[in-house]
């Protein structure tokens, strides 16, 4: 059983045994072709349907699939997520962070952030020089700079303290 939420706005149980695909309960006969890795053709009620899945997440359970001229963004559960949230136990995957280190020896070139500032998952932190090349340090996960131990033009150590977030 999977639960699907359609653009935060449709909800969807879809179960499937043997061959039969039941949505909401009831049996959906519907034709699909694997025209590529990421091009489905489907034939429903009559009805010609291209699909193309423009982006997965396992970790996350979404993905993202244009029909037509639409684009639907899916998030799944099963019923293992289910029970993780009866539990009160779903929100263990948040990541919590508190500090950034140093990933190796080098020169910090540039600080992309200010204390206070918000930074998402991914985003830009700082320019670190090793072994005559710069890397971008990202943000490991959705942050708030509580402090910058660093400045431009200091060297550190590896594992070596440069941010505190809040």
């Amino acid at each position: 059983m999977l639960k699907i939420k359609v653009n935060d706005r449709f909800s969807f149980e879809v179960t499937s045994e043997k061959d039969v695909s039941m949505v909401n309960g009831h049996a959906i006969n519907a034709d699909k072709v694997r025209i590529n890795d990421r091009t489905f053709h489907i034939l429903h009620k009559g009805r010609s349907y291209n699909a193309e899945l423009l982006g997965i997440s396992r970790d996350e359970k979404s993905c993202s699939v244009k029909v037509g001229n639409n684009i639907y963004s899916m998030q799944m559960t099963d019923q293992f997520d289910e029970l993780l949230h009866q539990l009160g136990m779903d929100n263990l995957k948040v990541a919590r962070v508190s500090e950034v280190k140093a990933p190796m020896p080098g020169l910090v070139i540039r600080i992309l952030v200010a204390e206070g500032d918000e930074v998402e998952k991914g985003g830009n932190l700082f320019v670190l020089e090793a072994m005559k090349m710069e890397n971008i340090i990202k943000a490991p996960a959705d942050v708030k700079i509580k402090s910058i131990r660093v400045k431009s033009g200091d060297k550190v150590e590896k594992n070596q303290v440069m941010m505190i977030f809040a």
